[in-house]
């Protein structure tokens, strides 16, 4: 006798040759956990029985013909559950859709040059954001805002990169060997990048009408970081990764693609964070604002330096920025209470 196990409740105890005639009928699978009786022992379905010498075979429910009408053919093309469906309230399907089939409809429009490095870019902005709205949105996210956000960044890279940033005297610094590279990494690439990240997070505290929460601002400031993501993937695709043989610049490409946006992302969900508290808290906003920037441009530019180094040490300071950002967010309701005092 043997007792069989499903979703943690045992049925029985059964004889085996009642447990193989329940196989036979398709009942009860040779997989199913079991235990024996009288020992304890566990084990299979299939074990038990074949210790007894029986081997059950399932049998077939009529011919495939009688199987597929015993199906119906309301569960093989539901047409009238199709037509009915509302699919533009199905977030799941709209998902879906979007992920699998955006790339797809891309191929269907006159687009070239330009605009088709854009459009891919867009597309995996799009996953990201997904991915990160899955992750950290809050009660007070909304995809309209996030729209804002993440157009606003584009609108300030491509002002500002359109010549401004060379006005940050310390870029000459990047020309220089390493350490002293660091400079114009952090000072010059690291402070401009993320300063252009930080100004629509600062256009939304300044519009809101209500408190947001710093989790709120990360948030903004991760779609934030996927905008810059997507002008400097751009930027990259069309200009540098050109230059390399076409193996290195297909890994270029997806790495502009996938995780540089992601790095971009996290240093703008920093920011973010320390904007949050800057808004909640305004008697201590000065040195908040100087640690929403600061502590991302000083990963940014340690990310960029070692790079030229070995590349070892700029995915030690990437899994650092992941880590950083989550340690601030298991942190922030003591951090709360420190700014309260």
């Amino acid at each position: 006798m043997i007792y069989v196990i499903r979703n943690d409740h045992e049925y029985g105890p059964y004889a085996e040759d009642l447990v193989a005639k329940y196989v036979e009928d398709g009942k009860l699978l040779m997989h199913d956990r079991a235990r024996h009786a009288e020992t304890g022992e566990e084990g299979t379905v299939e074990d038990f029985l074949e210790r007894r010498g029986l081997k059950p075979r399932v049998r077939d429910k009529g011919t495939l013909g009688e199987q597929l009408r015993a199906i119906g053919s309301e569960f093989i093309f539901p047409r009238e559950d199709m037509t009915r469906h509302s699919w533009m309230q199905d977030k799941h399907l709209l998902v879906l859709a979007i992920v699998g089939l955006s790339l797809s409809v891309l191929m269907l429009l006159p687009v070239g040059g330009y605009l088709v490095f854009y459009a891919v870019s867009l597309y995996f902005a799009v996953i990201w954001g997904l991915f990160f709205y899955y992750l950290f949105r809050t009660r007070q996210v909304n995809v309209r805002t996030t729209v804002s956000v993440f157009f606003l960044t584009q609108l300030a890279v491509f002002i500002i990169f359109s010549g401004l940033n060379r006005l940050n005297f310390f870029y000459i610094f990047t020309e220089m060997s390493f350490p002293i590279n660091i400079l114009g990494f952090t000072l010059g690439v690291g402070l401009t990048e993320e300063f252009v990240k930080m100004l629509p997070l600062l256009f939304l505290v300044r519009r809101t009408k209500e408190p947001l929460l710093p989790q709120t601002l990360v948030y903004y400031g991760l779609m934030s970081g996927i905008a810059f993501g997507v002008f400097e993937g751009v930027q990259y695709q069309t200009t540098v990764n050109t230059q390399a043989d076409y193996t290195t610049a297909f890994l270029l490409n997806i790495a502009r693609l996938t995780s540089m946006p992601f790095l971009h992302a996290l240093w703008g969900g920093i920011c973010g964070y320390f904007v949050g508290f800057a808004h909640l808290y305004p008697r201590y906003r000065k040195s908040l604002y100087v640690l929403a920037l600061a502590i991302p441009a000083v990963l940014h530019g340690l990310y960029d330096s070692f790079a030229s180094v070995t590349y070892l040490l700029s995915l030690a300071i990437a899994f650092g920025s992941v880590l950083v950002l989550m340690t601030y967010l298991s942190k922030s309701n003591r951090f709360r209470e420190r700014l309260r005092q």
